[in-house]
């Protein structure tokens, strides 16, 4: 794996691996990982605002013992503001990092310029297209909870035409065995045809359920999205009250028709599709989700970076 930009490269093996290391870097002791990338440098460029990607890669390295250099804000506050182009950016932070994370509005562009930079390169995220360490850490998250992604009843609620996370979910899910998956679908943001159709080939079982009800009470997952109302189209964007009265939430009524072992994932930030009521329930998974998302890239980082570094 020389870069990760893409779930589409990954096999189930890698996947594996990944959650492994994880699992292992969680229980050693924290002074024994402090060293393992000593003298490394990884550099995090964000074109697009986050707090749980960016703080928990650069948690990871610090916690690796690599060194961290930012560009937050990097759309407004680089050279990018001048026109440079992301190969270019690439071919320069390269000389400076030995890994390169990298947040970006257009997801085709960062594909085609990754092949411009001299270090790997890893996606936190990439326009409406992808989110792929998110998709690791939302399986860790599954294996943690369940003890397997196997055979797992798994149901997408939310924004699922511009929602990335679930974009790159579903297609790692298609690696595992016998997993099915319940579209609630949100009139307007229902997942893209040609994903699903891409989904359907590769074995996964896909299937909509219109009754909200029915769908929480035979999930064993819920994956809760937030609205990407800055992803819509201006010239077609429904209106707040349209979202509002379409969005499918949970709160306390939703949670008691759940299965008392089902969980809650979401990949935050939240914007009242979870009541804060539900946060104490042991279903509601995702602050330990979030938790998942450092060892994780811990992980993925030491991979890209071990052998660099020896």
């Amino acid at each position: 794996m020389q870069h990760f930009v893409t779930t589409r490269d990954i096999t189930r093996s890698d996947v594996e691996q990944l959650i492994a290391m994880a699992e292992w870097m969680r229980q050693s002791p924290r002074r024994s990982m402090r060293d393992r990338l000593l003298g490394g440098v990884v550099a995090t460029l964000f074109y697009e605002p986050s707090t749980r990607t960016r703080l928990s890669f650069e948690a990871a390295a610090a916690r690796l013992g690599a060194s961290v250099i930012s560009a937050e804000n990097a759309r407004e506050s680089s050279s990018a503001k001048k026109g440079e182009s992301l190969p270019d950016v690439f071919r320069v932070v390269g000389r400076y990092a030995d890994v390169i994370v990298i947040r970006h509005f257009d997801e085709s562009e960062l594909a085609e310029a990754v092949a411009y930079s001299p270090v790997p390169i890893v996606s936190a995220g990439a326009g409406s297209g992808e989110h792929p360490t998110q998709a690791l850490l939302d399986v860790y998250t599954l294996w943690r909870e369940f003890g397997t992604v196997d055979n797992l009843h798994i149901c997408f609620s939310g924004d699922l035409r511009y929602g990335r996370t679930v974009h790159s979910l579903l297609r790692v899910l298609t690696l595992f065995d016998g997993v099915e998956v319940t579209l609630a679908n949100t009139p307007g943001l229902e997942l893209p045809v040609v994903l699903a159709d891409e989904l359907r080939s590769a074995g996964l079982k896909l299937h909509e359920e219109s009754d909200w009800s029915v769908a929480l009470a035979q999930t064993d997952a819920l994956y809760q999205t937030r609205i990407q109302r800055e992803r819509f189209d201006p010239a077609t964007a429904m209106s707040e009250a349209e979202v509002q009265d379409s969005l499918r939430g949970i709160g306390l009524k939703q949670l008691a028709l759940m299965k008392h072992g089902a969980r809650i994932l979401h990949p935050l930030p939240r914007v009242g599709e979870i009541d804060p009521a539900v946060d104490s329930d042991e279903r509601a998974a995702y602050f330990r989700q979030v938790e998942n998302g450092m060892f994780v890239r811990m992980a993925l980082l030491d991979h890209l970076l071990k052998e660099a570094l020896q």
